[in-house]
């Protein structure tokens, strides 16, 4: 089966970005009984184990699955290592990889008969085996006396923002702020997080994989339960909505600056 020539190019210009930052983050396995579990990590310069940092977790989408433990750093590995936000909250940055043809959330995907994506989202069935695997991990992280508990902080785009919301859920009252990029969910997900965790959503409003709907309904359910999430629809823009998100110069300034109370 031929790659899509969207992710083709996107490898392309994955070997042609800064490499030396790519090779700050150092490849781990986390091990779970018989399962393996792969991820990047980035420590902060200087790093020292009896200091608190912040952690960031960070989730790719569909095209980004694999066993390489590689990919998953194609859309915001670069960035994430040479932002100046995030090295000056000296942020722990972790880049989970979902196994090929496993998937962030619980969601029955099909087509309808235009041949358009469909999502139905399941929140209530059990986790996903990656989404298991990304909890545990999640748990040993917070034990490590370097975490800070009060700032771990939560992102993703596409597959990963379908990740995000299922987390904030499966795990409410831990994460102190998310972003989404391109992602949907079942709305009625939002009480476990509406007024609990500050969220900033992106889409493109000409996405043809994902609905923009899916950003605009659960922004508007958010605030019916009395939440205030920041929502960016970029017009024009189709599923590719990292691009014009990671951009924005506000958006780690804003993440790092909340804290759980």
């Amino acid at each position: 089966m031929k790659k899509p020539i969207t992710l083709i190019l996107a490898l392309l210009a994955f070997q042609t970005v800064d490499a030396q930052n790519l090779s700050m983050y150092q490849e781990q396995q986390f091990m779970y009984q018989t399962d393996i579990f792969l991820y990047r990590i980035l420590y902060p310069e200087g790093f020292d184990v009896n200091k608190k940092y912040p952690v960031l977790l960070f989730l790719h989408g569909s095209g980004e699955r694999g066993s390489d433990n590689t990919k998953q750093l194609i859309h915001g590995g670069v960035l994430m290592a040479k932002d100046s936000t995030i090295r000056e909250n000296h942020a722990v940055v972790v880049f989970p990889q979902c196994p090929d043809k496993g998937y962030w959330a619980s969601v029955i995907r099909d087509f309808d008969s235009t041949g358009k994506k469909t999502f139905d989202f399941r929140p209530g069935e059990k986790p996903t085996p990656a989404m298991a695997m990304l909890m545990k991990l999640i748990d040993t992280l917070k034990k490590e006396p370097w975490a800070d508990r009060e700032r771990f902080y939560l992102g993703g785009l596409s597959m990963g923002a379908m990740g995000t919301y299922e987390l904030l859920h499966r795990m409410p009252h831990f994460f102190a702020a998310a972003f989404a990029i391109c992602g949907g969910a079942e709305v009625s997900i939002a009480k476990s997080f509406a007024t609990d965790v500050p969220l900033w959503i992106f889409h493109g409003t000409d996405d043809q994989v994902v609905s923009p709907s899916f950003s605009v309904n659960m922004a508007e359910t958010i605030r019916n339960l009395g939440g205030q999430p920041r929502l960016n629809l970029y017009e024009g823009v189709g599923h590719d909505a990292w691009t014009p998100a990671f951009a924005e110069p506000g958006l780690f300034p804003w993440l790092f600056s909340q804290q759980r109370k």
